[in-house]
């Protein structure tokens, strides 16, 4: 888990605040700046294209891949995702293919109405499958999630019946604010 006095914990921001994707990449420029030499970028986008709750990480890694970068290496998008039936196989292919993985992890959650529409920035890594009681193994070494609807009752029905609108718009900004983030590690 990455740490620094300075920096909290976690950044959360509102996906639709015009500032959100320039505060993600700033967040994530410190983070791919400490990075060690050889270390190489891995983003893991959790979830399933079966519930429009859960898809945020499928549709943030298919966002991505639209950029074709050669800086990160990405797993999980609507035609391949990641999730819990792939997910040790998928991260035991991680530690087999990618030398030295930084990963980040990505996928949706749950949480309070006033929270719902935040994206949020964090050290250590995501718990996919807390929403829902599931124990997965956690994810990342970095994560962002996003807060796709409120939990606590019915977490299944409700991931079902998420706005696909707040979860497409979510996707849009972290694979913008990404994409940023790498983009500047590579000129600098």
């Amino acid at each position: 888990m990455l740490s620094n006095p300075a920096r909290p914990v976690h950044l959360n921001v509102l996906y639709t605040d015009p500032a959100a994707s320039s505060q993600l990449s700033e967040r994530l420029g410190g983070y791919f700046r400490s990075l060690l030499p050889g270390q190489r970028l891995v983003v893991v986008c959790l979830g399933t294209d079966r519930s429009t709750g859960d898809s945020l990480g499928p549709l943030t890694g298919t966002a991505l891949s639209k950029y074709r970068s050669g800086a990160f290496e990405l797993f999980g998008t609507l035609a391949d995702p990641v999730h819990a039936l792939n997910l040790e196989s998928t991260l035991e292919r991680v530690r087999r293919e990618v030398p030295h993985p930084f990963i980040i992890g990505i996928d949706a959650c749950l949480g309070k109405s006033s929270s719902v529409g935040y994206i949020q920035a964090g050290d250590g890594p995501i718990h996919p499958g807390a929403g829902v009681q599931k124990k997965l193994a956690p994810v990342g070494d970095i994560h962002l999630s996003g807060v796709v609807n409120i939990g606590g009752f019915l977490d299944h029905y409700v991931l079902q019946s998420t706005r696909l609108h707040v979860v497409m718009g979510m996707s849009e900004v972290i694979a913008r604010s990404l994409h940023s983030a790498v983009r500047s590690l590579i000129i600098h």
